[in-house]
């Protein structure tokens, strides 16, 4: 029985998605759980897998098609069974219009049957397609001469690199996660009211609490529990007497998000996507830990999943690990804010009228204006330094936990 393949529903409020990249062939067999299609969202590209086995038969959509969400764009059939009939009229709603010219020029020069009979991964396709590298000119380091990300990544830097005689200047191509970064973040910034507030946090419980947890949490799942972990806590503990914040502006309303799903900004090749830990005020350290760290294992490779990236209602971007002592982050609509945080750092501060060392960090809340007023930003900000300030190391679960086993 022929089994639909529609646009899947992403993110809180999506319309439509758009077809980056079909991982099978048409007519290629297909198992249950293996990545099938490339869906792109507002945060990332996103891998999407096969609901069911079967041939995959009769695609209506093509990479670069704006489909809106539960329209069918493919079919899994049997062996021997013909797909059902669909309307192209009623899937795809937009073409791609934002094919590079080098990329163009690329497929024209190899023809059409060229690229057809190479070995290459779906990444490493994926990748060729973004840096415009012609795939007859690549030779494969993979078993059987397979051609690998690698590669790519190898190629498209030689040809960044080539001397050019023509120009004094030199274009980077942009990669289809930086632009859609690019998009984003100029479209919030322009369209949102946005504010700040900044505290200084005095961060020796936090570091006691991190040392403490440390051993037996990287003994039991071979982890390290980072600040980042200890700062999702406490601000997803924080959010629960702080709703405002944990909201969205759809426009006309506001809506307060039940679900406390915080996101976390991570540097990827030349962009930065947003991985969710959802439910994130009901889980121990250890486990945001295991979830930290497998989601940018997943954003490394260009393998997040859908679940990966959607439900996001409050973001952390932690650029301490780059020696920032402050900065201010762009928020990521629809949700109402952001916090940004810098280094742990000893500085000179006043304690009791004297100079005193102390290990401060610097955090910074960006707020819609239109959600979130100062005086709802200072309380929550407030409540996240007493936090901070009373961090426990009380939470290093026992290593029989089943859900917590490290990924495989």
């Amino acid at each position: 029985m022929a089994v639909s393949v529609v646009m899947p529903a992403l993110e809180m409020a999506q319309e439509s998605g758009k077809l980056v990249s079909w991982l099978k062939r048409e007519g290629e067999e297909v198992r249950k759980g293996e990545m099938l299609l490339e869906v792109e969202t507002d945060k990332a590209v996103v891998e999407v897998e096969a609901s069911s086995d079967g041939i995959l038969a009769g695609i209506t959509a093509q990479p670069g098609d704006v489909v809106p969400v539960g329209h069918t764009i493919a079919w899994l059939v049997e062996p021997g069974e013909s797909p059902p009939v669909s309307n192209p009229a009623h899937t795809v709603s937009g073409r791609r219009t934002d094919v590079s010219p080098v990329a163009a020029a690329s497929v024209a020069a190899s023809g059409p049957s060229t690229t057809a009979a190479v070995r290459i991964s779906p990444r490493a396709r994926r990748l060729a397609k973004e840096h415009g590298v012609d795939l007859s000119q690549v030779r494969g380091s993979g078993s059987g001469g397979e051609i690998l990300a690698d590669d790519i990544l190898a190629a498209a830097e030689q040809v960044r690199l080539k001397p050019d005689t023509t120009y004094e200047s030199a274009t980077e191509t942009v990669t289809t996660i930086g632009r859609l970064m690019a998009e984003r973040t100029t479209q919030s910034w322009t369209t949102v009211p946005h504010f700040f507030v900044t505290r200084q946090v005095d961060a020796r419980a936090l570091k006691a609490a991190r040392d403490a947890m440390l051993p037996a949490v990287e003994k039991s799942h071979a982890v390290k529990v980072t600040f980042t972990d200890l700062l999702v806590r406490a601000a997803a503990r924080t959010l629960k007497r702080h709703p405002r914040v944990n909201a969205s502006w759809t426009g006309d309303n506001i809506v307060t998000h039940f679900e406390i799903n915080v996101a976390l900004a991570m540097a990827v090749e030349n962009a930065v996507v947003t991985g969710v830990i959802p439910h994130a005020d009901a889980m121990a350290v250890a486990e945001i830990a295991v979830r930290r760290r497998d989601l940018l294992q997943r954003a490394t490779v260009g393998r997040l999943r859908p679940e990966d990236v959607g439900g996001g209602t409050f973001t952390i971007s932690n650029l301490g690990m780059y020696d920032v002592d402050a900065f201010t982050a762009i928020i990521v609509p629809p949700q109402a804010a952001i916090l940004a945080v810098g280094a742990v750092a000893d500085r000179v501060v006043a304690v009791d009228g004297r100079a005193a060392v102390r290990p401060m960090m610097n955090v910074t809340l960006s707020c819609d204006h239109r959600v979130v007023d100062g005086a709802r930003a200072a309380e929550f900000l407030r409540d996240l330094v007493t936090a901070l300030h009373a961090a426990e190391p009380s939470e290093a679960p026992p290593p029989t936990d089943e859900h917590l086993a490290p990924p495989r």
